[in-house]
């Protein structure tokens, strides 16, 4: 930062309005935030305003939240939607980063560009950006959809790949000839194997009881989270790998708690700020002077991240029996480069492998897809029935992967039930006798645990965050009640569902007939009084539904009882 406003706070503070500002127009345009701050970044660097150079605190800032990033992907980084998914995640995955690679290289040599750099520039365009792609997919209402799937479940190869990228680079960086490359790749290779089965040990016999402790107190759970992201992200660091390697095995290593979703939903809103700081730096540091003469590489470039990686999608999933609906809309997933490709050119450029008008040509590269691809996603339906004419080239004389069966969109469950106390325990069973399926949610680990010996599915996690609310089931339930008596808890809740297009009835808990009229109006369904509700079920056993005598006072209105 340069001591334009006097200080530090301060030239923060008007660098966070900016961003909000742009980020408020991207929104309005339908662009990912990375886009704008990488645009608010142009705008302070020292190409125009000047007010952001190399500093120490926004490095700082830019590097806690690279690690974040890589954490909570390690975090959610689902082995099972590879293996349910068969052959098609690692194929479509593989054969994309493949193909790209060595096509990019190519063009790349073409375009003048010398062996290393070409190759790094090849690598950076094989990635997509899972955040993205999730984003879009999920305000679609597109994640569980079949295309969905395959997505997602190739995405995660990407995630795999970058980060075995990003350790060769590493031990590469360290080489300092060929003739030690070799044995810096066996020390990476040891040390790395140390490193993952201590690992391994602490997941085996420490983390999850550990993680049941701190989860007496989410703001404790969420803070451990973050010092043992970055510690082990430093760790990685001192042995030699990056401190992206080190984060990213963090997030696996908690993977497998039952705390993964609420760990991860809390840290999402931490590592988007962060990672303002980091995109900032990456546009300030374009220098628009020499920008025009990578135009033509950029757009040469993005033509064919654009074009090609979706058609080498649409080839394999085609050749694996899909239709080429499904081929050609989860083709457009990949179709542009992703936050790992920027980190991945940051990690060359501190390397010096690259310099920074190659920085430069990726970021614009990555600007020019990103803001392209994110239009093909929201309006790929509309695309297709376009250019469906011209795609049987793509699909096979029988699609049998498909043949007789539609997308598949359930998820198992027909009520989700926020608060397993004795109240919420109480519905649950009765629901189960009734054959409806259940999921029960809350946020005591102990209780939790008592519900499941009882044969309830359980999870856990906060009725209050909406980051959470979107990793539920919402489109195969037909119901989701809540046990909560807390009146701001169901606000909340009804808040984040409608927000997230929920369809479903929704029924909430209250204490009182006023509270219970307040959350109608809110948008509830029904709502529950137990009290209320328990004392009317009583008088109806007692003395029968018909039997009020005529001179008795009326019985409240069947609206005050959760109508």
């Amino acid at each position: 930062m340069n001591p334009i406003f006097g200080d530090v706070f301060t030239e923060i503070a008007v660098l966070l309005l900016l961003a909000a500002i742009i980020g408020a127009i991207g929104v309005r345009l339908r662009q990912p935030l990375i886009v704008a701050f990488i645009v608010v970044g142009i705008l302070v660097g020292p190409s125009l305003l000047g007010w952001v150079s190399a500093d120490d605190q926004v490095d700082l800032l830019a590097k806690l939240g690279i690690a974040l990033l890589l954490f909570v992907v390690g975090l959610k980084l689902d082995l099972h939607i590879i293996r349910t998914m068969g052959p098609v995640a690692l194929a479509a995955g593989l054969g994309q980063v493949l193909f790209t690679s060595f096509v990019g290289y190519f063009i790349a040599a073409a375009l003048g560009m010398d062996p290393v750099t070409a190759l790094y520039v090849a690598v950076a365009l094989t990635f997509s950006s899972t955040i993205i792609i999730v984003k879009l997919l999920s305000d679609k209402r597109e994640v569980d959809a079949l295309h969905g799937r395959i997505a997602i479940g190739f995405l995660i190869v990407q995630d795999i790949v970058v980060v075995l990228v990003m350790i060769g680079l590493t031990a590469l960086g360290e080489a300092e000839d060929a003739t030690t490359l070799g044995r810096e790749a066996l020390a990476v290779v040891a040390k790395g194997g140390i490193f993952i089965a201590v690992i391994g040990l602490l997941m085996r016999y420490a983390l999850t009881p550990l993680l049941h402790q701190l989860a007496r107190s989410p703001e404790l759970l969420v803070l451990f989270a973050i010092a043992w992201a970055v510690a082990l992200g430093a760790t990685g660091a001192h042995l030699g790998f990056s401190k992206e390697v080190g984060a990213f095995l963090a997030g696996i290593s908690l993977a497998s708690t039952p705390y993964r979703e609420v760990i991860g939903a809390r840290l999402v809103s931490l590592r988007d700020f962060l990672l303002l700081f980091f995109f900032i730096d990456l546009g300030a540091g374009l220098d628009l002077s020499v920008i025009g003469a990578q135009v033509t590489p950029a757009v040469i470039l993005s033509l064919f991240v654009l074009i090609g990686n979706p058609l080498i999608v649409m080839i394999i999933l085609g050749v694996m029996g899909y239709r080429k609906r499904t081929g050609f809309l989860a083709g457009l997933t990949v179709a542009q480069i992703s936050e790992f490709s920027l980190i991945l050119g940051a990690l060359g450029l501190s390397m010096g492998h690259i310099d920074r008008d190659t920085m430069g040509l990726i970021t614009l590269v990555g600007l020019i897809t990103i803001s392209a691809s994110t239009y093909m996603i929201l309006y790929s339906h509309w695309l297709y029935e376009r250019l469906a004419p011209w795609l049987n080239l793509f699909e096979r004389r029988r699609p049998w992967r498909e043949a007789g069966k539609q997308e598949e969109t359930g998820t198992g469950y027909d009520v989700l039930l926020f608060g397993l106390g004795r109240f919420g325990t109480g519905i649950a069973r009765e629901l189960r006798k009734r054959g409806y399926r259940v999921l029960g949610i809350d946020f005591d680990p102990d209780l939790l645990r008592r519900r499941e010996k009882i044969g309830l599915d359980v999870r856990y996690g906060d009725a209050e965050d909406p980051e959470f609310l979107a990793t539920l089931p919402l489109e195969g339930s037909r119901w989701v009640v809540s046990s909560l008596r807390e009146s701001s808890i169901n606000r909340t809740l009804l808040h984040g569902l409608h927000s997230l297009g929920y369809s479903g009835q929704i029924t909430v808990t209250a204490h009182t007939p006023t509270e219970a009229k307040q959350l109608k109006q809110a948008g509830t369904d029904r709502v529950l009084i137990p009290y209320a509700d328990a004392a009317a079920e009583a008088v109806d056993t007692l003395f029968g539904r018909e039997k009020c005598s005529p001179t008795a006072p009326n019985r409240p209105p069947e609206a005050e009882r959760g109508g």
